[in-house]
Parts: C-alpha cells; sequence; structure tokens
C-alpha cells in the first residue's frame, strides 16, 4: 500500500507549507510595468521659467509695438506716457483672455510650445464647459494630454492680474508698487512645486510643455 512520502528530517528538500503558501500556489511577484506607470506620470511636464518669459516677450511685442505706433501718431511726449500703458493694458487683457479662453494658447504661448491649463487642485465640484469635458488629473496630478483650457472667468482673472499693473504705472506710487507687484509675480513661479505665478494662483492656473503643435 502508498504511503505519504514527508521529507526526511534535515533534508534539504523543500516543502510547500514552510513559506505558508500551498505547492501549487506561487509566490506573489511585483509588476514591472505597474510600477514603472505609477512612477511615471502621463500628465504634460510643467513649463519651464525660460519658455515663459519667451511667450511673454512675444506677445508684448505682437500687441505693444502696434499700439505704441498707433497711439505715438495721436499724441507724443508726456501726454504718450500717461496715454500709453493704460491702452497697451487693455489690449493686452482682451488679446490673452479671449485666446486663453478658446485655445489656452496666446500666439507667444504656441511659439514657446506651452499651454494655460486648469490647475486640478482648484478644480470646483462643479466645473462647467471645458473644464469639466476636457481636463483629467493623471499620476502626476496634472492634467492628461488632452490638456483643456480656461473657462472665461479663469482667463480674464488671469489676464487681468497680469495687465492691470502696467494700466496703473503712470500713477505715482501706485505705478512703483505695480512695479514691484511685477518682480513679486515672477517670483513666485521659483515657490512651490508647480511653477505657478502669482496670476496662476489667483486664476487656478498652470502652464505646461505641449506636446503636439
Amino acid at each position: 500500500m502508498a504511503t505519504s512520502r514527508t521529507p526526511a528530517q534535515g533534508s534539504d528538500e523543500p516543502s510547500g507549507t514552510e513559506n505558508g503558501l500551498p505547492d501549487d500556489e506561487p509566490m506573489a511577484q511585483d509588476d514591472p510595468a505597474q510600477d514603472a506607470q505609477a512612477e511615471d506620470g502621463e500628465g504634460p511636464a510643467l513649463a519651464e521659467p525660460g519658455q515663459r518669459l519667451l511667450a511673454r516677450i512675444v506677445d508684448t511685442l505682437i500687441v505693444g509695438l502696434p499700439i505704441i505706433i498707433v497711439v505715438k501718431e495721436f499724441v507724443s511726449g508726456h501726454e504718450l506716457d500717461i496715454v500709453a500703458p493704460p491702452v497697451v493694458a487693455g489690449c493686452m487683457l482682451l488679446y490673452e483672455a479671449v485666446q486663453l479662453a478658446l485655445w489656452g494658447r496666446t500666439l507667444g504661448k504656441r511659439f514657446a510650445g506651452i499651454q494655460v491649463v486648469p490647475d486640478p487642485s482648484s478644480l470646483e465640484d462643479a466645473a462647467t464647459g471645458a473644464e469639466e469635458t476636457e481636463t483629467a488629473s493623471s499620476a502626476s496630478g496634472l492634467p492628461h494630454a488632452s490638456y483643456g483650457r480656461p473657462n472665461v472667468p479663469r482667463a480674464v482673472l488671469r489676464a487681468a492680474v497680469y495687465a492691470v499693473p502696467i494700466a496703473l504705472r503712470p500713477v505715482h506710487i501706485v505705478g512703483l508698487l505695480a512695479g514691484l507687484f511685477w518682480v513679486a509675480n515672477a517670483g513666485f513661479i521659483y515657490e512651490g512645486t508647480r511653477r505657478q505665478a502669482l496670476h496662476d494662483r489667483l486664476a487656478g492656473t498652470v502652464v505646461v510643455k505641449r506636446r503636439t503643435p
């Protein structure tokens, strides 16, 4: 009669019960693909400060240069210093707010390869429009490659925070404070992990690299 075989005492033969697992059940192993997906977020990378500066220079030239040329045809001297800043600021606000609301990019940002998207951490439960349908958070906490775009209130607020100090430059004392505000606004990019300037934080936006044209 056949008898069940048991490993001899002191034998090197492994036993399926020594590790607390049945002989026919393999030990669980880590999935390298799953680990790589967890470590590598699918969201777009944050825009570099140099890209943002390039985009701002291009936008300023596109809007400011023609406006100054036109204004100089009507006013000159000290009046030019008073009239030009508010006119440039108004045109910059309209130029930026419309393009951000429609595409999330101005001409300068297209040239620099970046885009403004809603910050997932600031989206409300009742998000509307493009924010609700086109924005999703990836493993990195940034929007997926669909990018999305700011809604109209966010686009207007973001553009206004940057443009209003330009309009205030002719005002004594206030103009000086506006200049200091610009310095602080740019400095906020280096505070925190999302490279958000002050106008990004107030409007709830993030600037990311655009992978495709």
